[in-house]
Formats: structure tokens, sequence, C-alpha cells
């Protein structure tokens, strides 16, 4: 936000005040300056008028002049193009100190120089500000001015432009009148605003019809004035505009613009003449093209919010408006719309046409709900005073102006122990008072009543921040708070998460942490992928707009890149929550691509296989508590990211726990990756679960006997169905069981299969005997043939 001193010193008294002093009282506020920048510089310049003017009679380029500077007529040297008898310009004397140059006394090509004939240019005048013709030549002023005045105050030159950085919060400093509330209160001096409240409310009855027919516009204002007249601005105006990097257009464009500039309100001013009718309706929805009044064609997205009349779109909301509409120099009437829009669409709508305009910003930043009375107020009495407005018709509008103002407490107390101070009762109110918070106190609590215009003022903490601001950061002294000792440890999630990285790193895997936002498409693939994925309102592309819902998706672009690199043997894995609107949930994955090497001088090297996922699975289980008699693996025929018949379901107590296996072929291609084997689990479910506490147990010194049984049993029968039946024989007494043959051909019938098993049985506390041991194994096959319908397979 850029603030003229002079402008500003007309709602707060500064006449004692330096510019400088008051950016670091600003800054030392909380809101930094970033530049103190005079308009113009330069010592010894005067007001003058050339009495006298002709060619150098040995330059092709350069004037001979004599110029009146009150006092004395000067003999000047000019190199201008422009200089020209009886012009006013502004004369730098000998000895005067101009930005790039000192003056001195001289003689060119024979003729005596005694000052310069300044440009604008000369005095450091913003480039930007200035016309082609401005920077080529010399300043020609009006004619009005008097001779030998001080130049700079003569013109409006010497006033200083402080360059205040905003911050997020406080979306007030975007109106004039909210930095001089700032500065009354920084300085504890009256702030006197030229508001006449409900000015604009007068008028006879309007033929005007306002109307918003979406969410995003919930109040518009209208205003009808039949007649005006367009002319030049008032002096004063056009250089507190062209002060702050605004060019001056004519006296009703101006008002618009000062107006916004003042009360943080963006208007729109229409020709009154060239609506399509005399309404004002605000839409979205539109599927069209606006011309806007830089002479842009944009096309219109259904999300923009569009001013329209009788159904063509005459201003792109909150933007900019549209080029039929536009005031010129045949403007007789207007409309006036003020509104207030949805931020987050202004800000939308903004970046994608790439026009970032003054109104778009305030838009975007938060308005005063109240601003827009206020702007009306002062657009009107200025339209009154500068543009000779007359048939002024009733404000006409849509949606209501809320004016109830938010109160918010704090007490004292809370006030010293959150900064560290003894600040006094008195002090806290005066403070309160200074910035138009109407404090009313009761047994050392504060009750404020919040203006409009403080968005960022809505609980007590940003009470308590407001009096360390103009107490002084800098004054506030460091203290340690006062806590009881405790001990940090891990929650149930943390907990989880390390064990995780613990026993994954002791695998050999590597730990990844992958981007969470992606494209559309990766939602739809992965491990069981979350529903209603979200998605970024104004995302850096369509390929990071989706929060990611799964985490293999992401992962393989991992997998992609290093086999692309030529690193074709490693395994990676991914502990990270996943986020939708309406669930949070933890989940695991690890992709192991290659081979594992396990010995260089035995050239030992292993293939990953889905063996090697389901044993990463089972040990992970164990080691956190799950029982293994718990966890089921079942066919995955079904999948399109897995391998039909490499892979499994994971299954906890019959609910889903994740799934592993090989990558499909069609996947990998796509993906363009191979030799993958991948796996997801919902960690979360692990989270709701009791789990049992890892138990040591001391080595059994008993002796154990090994038999082995082949046995007969349907196809369709799984191992760990097998082994879960001859557990149960004797859980102390069956150590374990294993599978080491499968066997379907010839010898066995269709349908069947053979499964040869090794069984360890063993007792804690005897060595059994051989009758034991005779029992136990006919029990197994008991067990076997009754609960499975196996057969003993003799050969």
């Amino acid at each position: 936000m850029k603030v003229s001193m002079q402008w500003l010193g007309r709602y707060v008294d500064l006449t004692d005040i330096k510019a400088e002093t008051l950016a670091d009282k600003l800054t030392l506020a909380g809101l930094e300056v970033e530049g103190v920048d005079p308009i113009a510089q330069g010592s010894n310049l005067v007001i003058g008028e050339v009495v006298f003017c002709e060619a150098h009679p040995q330059s092709d380029h350069l004037s001979i002049t004599k110029v009146n500077v009150g006092d004395e007529i000067l003999d000047i040297v000019c190199g201008a193009p422009n200089v020209a008898l009886g012009q006013k310009v502004i004369v730098a004397k000998v000895g005067a100190v101009l930005p790039e140059i000192t003056i001195k006394a001289s003689n060119i090509k024979g003729q005596a120089s005694n000052g310069m004939i300044c440009s604008l240019l000369e005095l450091g005048v913003n480039p930007k500000a200035l016309s082609d013709d401005q920077k080529n030549g010399i300043e020609v002023l009006d004619a009005s001015l008097e001779v030998g005045q001080e130049a700079l105050h003569a013109l409006g030159l010497d006033d200083v432009i402080l360059d205040i950085k905003q911050t997020p919060n406080r979306s007030d400093f975007n109106a004039l009148w909210s930095v001089a509330y700032e500065v009354g209160a920084l300085l504890d001096r009256e702030v006197k605003l030229p508001w006449q409240k409900d000015f604009a409310q007068k008028g006879s009855k309007s033929d005007l019809v306002i109307a918003s027919e979406t969410a995003k516009c919930p109040l518009i204002y209208g205003k009808k004035i039949g007649q005006v007249s367009i002319k030049a601005s008032p002096i004063w105006m056009r250089r507190d505009l062209e002060a702050v990097g605004m060019k001056s257009i004519n006296n009703v464009v101006d008002i618009s613009n000062y107006v916004m500039l003042e009360t943080g309100q963006p208007l729109h001013f229409y020709d009154g003449a060239k609506l399509p009718k005399m309404e004002i309706i605000v839409k979205d929805g539109l599927n069209e093209s606006i011309t806007t009044l830089d002479g842009s064609d944009l096309p219109l997205d259904v999300q923009d919010i569009v001013i329209t009349s009788n159904n063509q779109a005459i201003g792109l909301a909150g933007i900019m408006g549209g080029e039929d509409s536009k005031i010129d120099e045949q403007t007789t009437s207007l409309v006036i719309e003020a509104a207030q829009f949805s931020p987050s669409q202004i800000r939308h709508t903004s970046r994608r046409v790439n026009l970032l305009t003054e109104a778009s910003q305030r838009f975007v930043k938060g308005l005063d709900p109240q601003s827009i009375i206020k702007a009306l107020d002062r657009a009107t009495e200025l339209l009154v005073e500068h543009a000779d407005a007359q048939l002024i018709e009733e404000t006409v509008c849509c949606g209501e102006v809320s004016k109830d103002l938010l109160k918010v407490s704090v007490h004292l107390q809370h006030i010293n122990d959150l900064l560290g101070t003894k600040v006094s009762l008195e002090t806290a109110m005066d403070i309160f008072t200074r910035l138009q918070f109407t404090p009313v106190e009761k047994d050392s609590w504060i009750e404020c009543t919040i203006p409009s215009t403080r968005l960022d003022i809505s609980v007590a903490e940003d009470l308590i921040e407001e009096v360390g601001r103009f107490i002084g950061y800098a004054d506030l002294k460091g203290s340690l708070p006062l806590m009881p000792t405790t001990q940090g440890s891990y929650d149930a999630r943390q907990a989880m998460r390390q064990r995780l990285r613990q026993h994954s790193v002791g695998f050999g895997l590597n730990e990844v942490i992958t981007y969470s936002l992606v494209h559309e498409d990766k939602t739809k693939m992965g491990v069981y992928p979350l529903e209603n994925p979200a998605s970024l309102l104004s995302p850096l592309s369509e390929e990071r707009r989706f929060i990611r819902n799964n985490l293999l998706a992401s992962m393989l672009e991992t997998v992609a890149y290093n086999q692309a690199h030529k690193i074709k043997d490693f395994g990676i894995f991914e502990v990270s929550n996943l986020n939708t609107i309406a669930v949070n949930q933890e989940r695991y994955a690890f992709v192991l691509s290659g081979q594992v090497e396990r010995s260089i001088w035995q050239k030992q090297v292993y293939p990953y296989d889905y063996y090697a996922a389901k044993g990463i699975v089972e040990r992970l289980l164990s080691e956190l508590g799950v029982n293994l008699s718990r966890v089921r693996f079942e066919n995955n025929e079904a999948s399109t990211f897995f391998h039909p018949l490499r892979s499994a379901i994971v299954k906890i107590d019959n609910k889903i726990f994740g799934v592993i296996g090989e990558i499909h072929p069609k996947l990998a291609k796509a993906q363009d990756v191979s030799n993958v084997v991948m796996g997801e689990l919902i960690i979360e479910q692990l989270l709701s679960m009791k789990l049992a506490k890892v138990r040591f147990t001391p080595v059994n010194k008993m002796p154990a006997v090994v038999r082995d049984i082949a046995l007969v049993v349907d196809e369709a029968i799984q191992v760990s169905e097998i082994e879960k039946v001859i557990k149960a024989v004797s859980k102390d007494r069956i150590q374990s069981v294993q599978i080491f043959d499968v066997y379907q051909g010839d010898k066995v019938e269709t349908g069947k299969k053979s499964i040869a098993l090794k069984i360890v049985y063993q007792a804690n506390d005897h060595t059994l005997s051989e009758e034991e041991i005779t029992q136990l194994y006919t029990n197994t096959i008991e067990a076997c043939k009754k609960g499975l319908n196996a057969q003993l397979r003799i050969a």
C-alpha cells in the first residue's frame, strides 16, 4: 500500500512528523514500511518564466534563453526541444542539488549559463508516471503559477510516499482511512475523516433494478445519478492519485479510484446511457466472452462472477468493467455499483485471466462489511462537488449490510501473563481507546467493541497482540514460563510409525517421502483408494490438483525414476496419512524391485517375489503383536493393479488389512517399470485393535520330534486352513507346521492336491514318549480327515 504523507496529513495532523519517523513507528508496531520515497528531489528550485528564447548560433539543438525567476533574470542555455518563449518552467539555480547533478555556472559554446530548466525526470519523478513528451523535454507549467515561488511546493511535488508492506491479516490497510486511524492511535492524535454520513441516502424514487442471482455476491448496492459533467479533476485530486501511482483520467473516473483508495471499497461507474437496460444483475454460469476496459477479449468460465444488464455481460465482477459501458467524454449520467464478492472466486478468476487489479486485490484480501455505505456516501458527495451531479436517485440494494459489531473481552491478568509485562489497567484502556475499540472495564475485564474495519480481531489474544504492538515489541522483556516437568513420549500413532520405520530399515528398505499432490488419474488406481479425494481450488498445475488417496500410485513414480537411472535392485517404504474431507487414515506401503544380494562372495542372490512381500508382512505383524493365526492371505484374482495369480488380499480377523503381490503386467508397462513386488497396508486398523505385547520365553531344552505327513485335500483348501486344524490338536505340544511340497498330477485325482507338511512335536516340561508321539500323530490325521475331509497319501 502506497501512502502519500500529504494526503494522510489531511486526516491526521502530521505537521511536526517526518516521514522517516512515522515509518519507524509503523514498522515497530508490526506494519513494515519498505520504502520512504520522495516524489521529487532538489534544492534551490523555483518557478520561472521564459522571457527570451532563440536558437544557439553554434548548435542545432541548443537554445539561448532568459528566464525571470522573480528576483532576477537568469541566462540559461537549454537543450530541450520544446522550450519556448512565454513558458512557465522549473528552474534550478546555481548551487541546486538534483538527484544526479549539482548545478554550477558554466559557459556553453561561448554563452553563459547560470542555471538549468528542468524536466520532471531530472527531479527524480517516477518515469512510469510521465508521458513520453514529459520524458523527452522540459516540464511546461500552468500559466497561472506565480514566478519566484518554491517549485516543488507549488507543484505538489514536495510529498513523500510510504510503501507499507501489508501483512496477510491486516486487510484494513487497503484503505487510507484505516491507515489514518492506525497513525492517529500511534501518535495519540485526533482523526478527522471527510465522511458525511448517509449522504448517499438522499434522492428521488429510482427505476434502477439491482439483484444478485449467485451466492458469491451476497450484497450489492446501486445508485443512479441522472446528470454529471465530465471534466478534468481538481488539481489536489490529480496530485494525490499520481502520487500513489494512478494516472488521472477525468473527474468521474478519478472519483471512483479516489474513494476506493480512501475507503478500501472498490466502486464501478457505468455510463447510464450505455446500459442495455436500467438494471444490474450479478450472475455466474455464463459461457461467453467479455471485452474489458483495457480492450482485452476474455472468455468467461461458468464459475466467474459477472455483472449483467439485460442478460448481457457488462463487467467482470471485482476485476474490471466492460468496454461497452465505460465512462467517456460524452457521458452525462451514471450508475454506481458497489458490492461484496466471494474472495476465493475473485482470486481464482483473477489468476485465470491474468488480471491483478487494485479492485481485485482488495476483494481477495477481504472488505469491511460496512465499507459499501461509506464509499457510496463519499462518492456521491464528491460527484456533487466536482462533477455537478444532479437528478440523484435513492440508493437501491440487494442484501443487507451487517451493522452488528463484534465484542471481544480480555482480562488484564491474561494480557500480562501472555506478554510477560506489568501493564496497568489505565494503559490498556488508553491503548484500546486510541484504537477506537470503545473499551468498557469491569473487575479487570475489558470488553471491546471491534470496528467493522478490523477483520483481524476476533479473540482475546488478538487484543493482547494490539497491546504488545503499542508497548513496542522491542520493549517486551523475555521471561521463561513456569510449567510442570513432564516426560515426553510418543502417542499410539507416533509409536506405530516409529516401529514400522525401525523394522522396515531392518529389512533393508529405504524410507521415501513422495509428493502428496497428484493428478486425478492416480486417485482412481492403487490399493483401496479413499472415496471423494479432496482437490485444491487453485493448484499450481493439473498434475498436482488432488490430495492423494493411496500410497502406491505415488511410489511407482519413484520406482520408475530409479529404474530409468539404471538402479534396478532396491527396496523402499513409506508411512503416511491419507486425508479426505471425511476420512483420516494411516497407511504403510513398500515396493521391492529386482533382487536382493545376500553374499557377493558366495554369489547368493535372491529375486524379490510374492513370498518376500508375504514374509515382510508376517514379520511386521508378528513384531507389532498380531498373532499370525488371525491373519489370512486370500486370492486377489480381480485386481487390475496387482498380478491376478501372484498377489493376495491380507485380512486380519476377516477384515481387509491390505494387498501384496507382483505388479500387474499392463500397469508395469504403463508405468514403465519391471520386476516390482509391492504392498499397501491399512495401519489404521492396527491402531484400533488390541495388540498383544511381544513376550520372550526361554529356549525349550526338551528334544523335538519331526514327523512328515502328506495329505490329499480339495484344491480349494488353503494351507493356512490345514495349519490351523493341525495346531488345534495340541497348542502346547505342536510347535510348528511347515509346508515343503505341493503336488497335482497323475497320482492325485482331478480336483485334489497333495500337501506335504513337516510337523514338529515338543513338550515344554518333559521328553515326549513314543506313545505320546504316536497318539499326537494319530490325532493329527483324524483331525484333518474330520475337519478337512483329507486323506492320508500313501504313495
